[in-house]
């Protein structure tokens, strides 16, 4: 199962209310393809999320894919909507990608609490960096 195009999740997005919204959320997380438990280590957790997220780049030809992983599933809905805005591109475009700029019509700070949005900067920083590094 992969995940669909950033730009087809929000427009649908835009027509739900609030509920349906975690709705849609927590099934991208079901859209993730399974991590692997052994990758799941302290090198690959995210900082500063209230929940425990995994984040595993690998590189297929000159483009990034992300395993990707949480233990909570409104969490992991939020992986899923960055990674969706960058998966399987080619590390150079992905290292110009502004992250937090396609994932602002979703106005995730108005949508989710604090807690649950606090680590998306440093997810956005780890998929940005880890783009950076490979593609130089």
């Amino acid at each position: 199962m992969s995940l669909p195009p950033l730009p087809d999740i929000t427009e649908e997005y835009e027509f739900l209310d609030s509920e349906d919204r975690y709705r849609l959320l927590i099934d991208l997380g079901r859209k993730l393809e399974p991590m692997p438990e052994a990758l799941k280590t302290d090198a690959t957790k995210v900082r500063g999320c209230s929940a425990s997220v995994w984040v595993y780049p690998t590189q297929e030809g000159d483009r990034l894919h992300f395993l990707a992983d949480s233990n909570a599933a409104i969490t992991k809905g939020v992986v899923a909507l960055v990674l969706a805005a960058v998966q399987d591109r080619p590390a150079a475009e992905v290292a110009k990608t502004d992250i937090a700029g396609a994932l602002a019509p979703f106005d995730l700070s108005r949508e989710l609490s604090s807690n649950r949005t606090q680590g998306v900067p440093n997810m956005i920083a780890l998929v940005r960096e880890t783009a950076e590094r490979l593609a130089s």
